[in-house]
């Protein structure tokens, strides 16, 4: 009996072509696209996400120059175009190229343009050294502290072959002296200040960095959930009396479009809502960018789930392959894996996924307390991306009108 058993369960999952993809492709596809994201990051230099940071020198001289030029040196470093920096200001007075003022610096980085700045400021009076200031981005996690490193190595370079030129040439010669007080006078040094721009002014930083990901990847699960109504509404023959009614499938879709848009609108607000009460999530200061994000995520969802389900057979296969779809565009997104820790091609991937796009407006409002012009490009891409997967339902529909 227990091999009659075990025959019987072979056979079914040989059969059930579901079970088969669940059990075997979605772990190959895991696999696969978390070694792309982690293992990629030591095969080539090429692989390897480069650090985008700005450069400013208040007062230059000679430590401060050598030091910009052993950062330029670095390949891990991509130091900002002086053509982007032009687009924020009137003019670049530095004589070194691709230098921006302080200002622009920190606007940069609290834009999302770079990842973070160094800022050579003006020696004090206690100092006859530039104090250099570290202005990073901690979202990034990553980039700061290798670029701390970084901005060391090159200061205390430039600062030893400074001291060496102050030596003088030629052989060492005895020579009479008085004894001092100090005969080893104290050799003074930079000094290098790292400040975070941002995440010093959250409550919660962490909670404001991983709450977009996690509402927007149960929000397509969501969406897809109830958006297989309409293939049982197709199995039960309720959707052929529905179309022989004067509804049309224009409507019906639009009704199920809206109908699922404003569910996910108030499970945003839901989830939003209860990480502002107990997780401190800054929510009432910037209500006007998440509702805007809010209704544009939530209809891109809703046309999302609407074309999947429209592609489908049956409310089981719409579940695996939903299943399959929604967390590898979550992990591409960003929403499974932080997107500063793939690699430059696995970031570019995850641009044609509309998670990154949902999850750069939610950052942009929550973490960089942006406003709501700046985000219009995220804002555009969801509402194409919207109408694209309502379009593309409506066309996968025509079958069922011809059946």
């Amino acid at each position: 009996m227990v091999w009659t058993i075990l025959q019987v369960s072979f056979r079914r999952l040989k059969n059930n072509r579901s079970e088969l993809l669940l059990t075997f492709l979605v772990p190959i596809l895991f696999f696969s696209i978390f070694a792309l994201i982690f293992g990629s990051r030591g095969t080539s230099g090429t692989s390897i996400p480069k650090i985008k940071i700005a450069l400013s020198d208040q007062n230059p001289s000679d430590v401060s120059r050598r030091a910009i030029e052993l950062l330029r040196e670095q390949t891990s470093l991509r130091i900002t175009d002086a053509h982007t920096a032009l687009l924020h200001a009137d003019s670049v007075e530095h004589e070194l190229a691709r230098l921006v003022e302080p200002s622009l610096a920190e606007d940069l980085v609290r834009r999302g343009s770079v990842s973070a700045a160094v800022v050579f400021s003006s020696p004090t009076a206690q100092s006859s050294f530039p104090t250099i200031q570290l202005l990073a981005d901690s979202y990034d996690q990553v980039s700061g502290q290798v670029l701390s490193a970084l901005v060391q190595k090159s200061v205390m370079t430039a600062f030893a072959e400074e001291q060496r030129k102050q030596v003088p040439a030629g052989p060492i010669r005895s020579v009479a002296f008085a004894p001092a007080s100090n005969p080893f006078p104290s050799t003074e040094l930079p000094t290098i200040q790292s400040v975070d721009i941002l995440g010093s002014k959250k409550t919660n930083p962490v909670i404001a960095m991983y709450a977009a990901g996690i509402a927007v990847m149960f929000l397509l699960f969501s969406a897809t959930t109830a958006s297989g109504s309409l293939l049982e509404e197709r199995e039960n023959s309720t959707l052929d009396r529905l179309l022989c009614s004067r509804l049309s499938m224009d409507q019906l879709l639009l009704g199920k479009w809206a109908y699922l848009t404003i569910v996910g609108m108030v499970q945003m607000v839901f989830m939003f809502s209860w990480g502002a009460l107990v997780f401190g999530i800054d929510l009432f200061n910037h209500l006007e960018g998440f509702f805007a994000m809010t209704l544009v995520t939530a209809g891109a969802s809703s046309s999302f789930a609407l074309l999947l389900a429209s592609m489908c057979k049956s409310r089981t296969q719409l579940s695996w392959i939903s299943t399959i779809v929604i967390l590898s565009m979550s992990a591409l997104g960003g929403s499974m894996v932080p997107r500063y820790l793939m690699s430059e091609s696995m970031q570019r991937a995850g641009m044609l996924t509309f998670n990154a796009w949902a999850l750069e407006g939610y950052n942009k409002i929550f973490w960089r307390d942006l406003q709501l012009h700046d985000i219009e490009l995220e804002l555009g891409v969801l509402t194409l991306c919207g109408f694209c997967f309502i379009v593309g339902a409506r066309l996968f529909a025509i079958r069922w009108e011809r059946s």
